[in-house]
């Protein structure tokens, strides 16, 4: 039943995810950095509600004693603001495609960074799956005629945050509350 959630809940957030081009052109006149500084401040205030409502406030106290998590969250808060502030300005300048097309190659950029990295090793069903994604975003790249800068810093960007978060060892509230807070 988890698993079922899950897939839901990670199909949700895609769905959501490739409304947000749409929501962000509405925002204009606000520019990136303005948006940007509303996203943290909002997360903020809806991590904070959770968090009173949960009565969690025990991790506060190791987390601030705890220099390499700090650093850790620290690390995950900078890269996904990049990643935040890129596809925002990428999205108000009318680099959409480029932008989606970041998230579209990060999967990739995450299988890379787990067999380089975390030495994962891959069945061949999976290597055919990144095979036939490479393939993809190869089409893609040559038919746009560039190098598709801004969606290879909006991978690299979100596929590091994702690293990070693997070694921060801590729930995900916990930690995108602390990570918020480094934001805000």
């Amino acid at each position: 039943m988890s698993e079922r959630r899950g897939v839901l809940f990670g199909a949700g957030a895609y769905f959501i995810w490739g409304l947000l081009p749409l929501y962000l052109s509405i925002l204009e006149p606000a520019g990136p950095v303005e948006i940007l500084a509303h996203r943290i401040v909002w997360s903020m205030v809806f991590i904070t509600a959770l968090l009173l409502l949960r009565r969690s406030w025990s991790f506060v106290r190791a987390v601030a004693r705890d220099r390499r998590r700090l650093l850790m969250t620290f690390s995950a808060a900078s890269v996904i603001s990049l990643n935040w502030g890129i596809y925002n300005w990428a999205v108000l300048n009318d680099h959409v495609i480029d932008g989606s097309l970041g998230y579209f190659i990060n999967p990739l950029v995450t299988v890379l960074f787990g067999v380089l990295i975390l030495r994962e090793r891959l069945r061949p069903a999976q290597w055919t799956a990144v095979g036939v994604a490479a393939v993809a975003v190869t089409v893609l790249t040559v038919d746009a005629g560039v190098v598709p800068w801004i969606g290879l810093v909006v991978s690299a960007t979100f596929a590091t945050y994702g690293l990070i978060k693997k070694f921060v060892g801590m729930p995900p509230l916990e930690s995108l509350a602390v990570e918020t807070a480094f934001m805000a």
